[in-house]
């Protein structure tokens, strides 16, 4: 039996859009149009005709996933993604190339495919049970398991037009995990639920690929994808771009078409401040030494500011506010914060300084770097609105637990140790 589970061959899905809507007409009008057409050209050479473009969702995607693998596929909104998993799911039709699976699949796409609303939730576990191909016996075997994950046992038996979208999500990932589809296939409906049933998702599609099932996983969550799957591809434009260790291809994908001159970078028309010294720039740089706004959060964020100093006075503080998305002060450095003797020397006209926010301590979220330069209790030269932003995805969690994003702006990787307490220690 082959290893292979899932291959697709020059796969490719086009839409047509912005042509004209043809309603249903008979042989007569269609013959009538077909002759009225040429004259109205004649007489009317410049008037605007209705005319389609062909948008290709998806073209020549060849692509194989192995049995028990769990696959990532990543990559910005409109890239394909869904339309890939669509297909794979057998709900749309490719418009050409082929598909070969090997194995039952089940599908979480959107919230309530593959419900009918005017049953209830118990109904509806036992209809996907029977569409996936599972015998009664089956489905009553496995109900109670996913009654329980689910954690809805008190709306079972309300039709399912009257659920929220997160009680659609946790009745539709309970059936599509627990009803032994060799194939799981599951987009990006998973943000719906809140983060304790993300986790408890994630647990379970780790537990599904640890028996020997395969999962398609389209998620903007990199540490999800990171955490669960070992390879991913990266869909642009509807092709694959990217393919490989899952570490690489997300590398790869917040590092794709940075604008350099503009993004992680500020460089005014003329520099800021006064007599004293003078900003020129601020930039954000990544591991390979390229301008950026986005970092995974296992990689350190260097500031680079570039001042033109007058006169180098001992007095003189270069450094920047760090602030989260919510306007707090995450911390403040200046280069004057070690001791004297290990201050950067400043000579008199241009001086580059940097320094790195140190890895694994941020938390996902958006971030600003606001630029400050004083002299030491006397005058504020740079304290104004100048701001970098960028964006952190969390990724250095180490744990087989795979915590996602925690409350908070750093989340810092603690080692915690344990030892013996005696009685007397604990009433301390």
């Amino acid at each position: 039996m082959s290893d292979i589970a899932l291959r697709t061959i020059g796969l490719g899905k086009m839409y047509r859009i912005g042509g004209e809507r043809q309603s249903y007409a008979t042989l007569r009008d269609s013959l009538a149009r077909a002759v009225k057409r040429p004259i109205e050209r004649i007489r009317n050479p410049g008037a605007a005709t209705h005319t389609s473009d062909d948008l290709w969702a998806l073209r020549d995607v060849d692509l194989q996933v192995r049995h028990g693998e769990a696959l990532g596929v990543i990559g910005r909104n409109g890239a394909g993604k869904t339309t890939l998993l669509k297909v794979l799911s057998r709900i749309t039709e490719p418009t050409e190339g082929r598909v070969e699976i090997r194995g039952r699949v089940g599908s979480l796409l959107e919230v309530g495919t593959g419900f009918h609303a005017e049953l209830t939730g118990r109904e509806n576990v036992q209809l996907n049970g029977a569409i996936l191909g599972m015998t009664r016996a089956e489905i009553k075997s496995k109900f109670d398991e996913i009654v329980e994950f689910s954690e809805i046992g008190r709306f079972l038996d309300t039709p399912v037009k009257r659920y929220s979208s997160g009680m659609y999500v946790r009745l539709a990932f309970a059936v599509a995990a627990h009803l032994d589809p060799e194939i799981l296939i599951v987009d990006e409906v998973l943000a719906v639920g809140d983060v304790a049933f993300q986790r408890k998702c994630l647990g379970r599609m780790d537990q599904v690929t640890g028996e020997g099932r395969t999962v398609l996983f389209v998620s903007h969550n990199m540490q999800a994808v990171r955490s669960l799957c070992p390879r991913a591809i990266e869909l642009n434009g509807g092709t694959v771009v990217s393919e490989g260790e899952v570490g690489d291809v997300i590398d790869a994908y917040l590092g794709r078409d940075l604008d350099f001159e503009t993004t992680g970078l500020w460089r005014p028309a003329a520099p800021v401040g006064d007599d004293d010294a003078r900003l020129v720039s601020v930039r954000l740089i990544g591991g390979d030494g390229r301008t950026v706004d986005r970092f995974l959060s296992s990689q350190p964020v260097t500031v680079e500011m570039v001042v033109d100093v007058t006169t180098a006075s001992p007095a003189l503080c270069i450094g920047f506010d760090l602030d989260s998305s919510d306007g707090g002060v995450v911390l403040r450095s200046y280069q004057t914060d070690t001791a004297p003797e290990q201050w950067p020397s400043l000579a008199p006209g241009l001086n580059r300084l940097s320094c790195a926010i140190p890895a694994s301590l941020l938390n996902e979220g958006r971030y600003r770097v606001l630029p400050r330069i004083s002299i030491h209790d006397v005058k504020w030269i740079v304290h104004e609105d100048v701001s970098v932003a960028f964006d952190v995805v969390a990724d250095h969690a180490e744990s087989p637990y795979g915590w996602l994003v925690r409350p908070g702006v750093v989340a810092p990787v603690i080692s915690w140790h344990a030892r013996p307490a005696g009685v007397e220690e604990t009433r301390d």
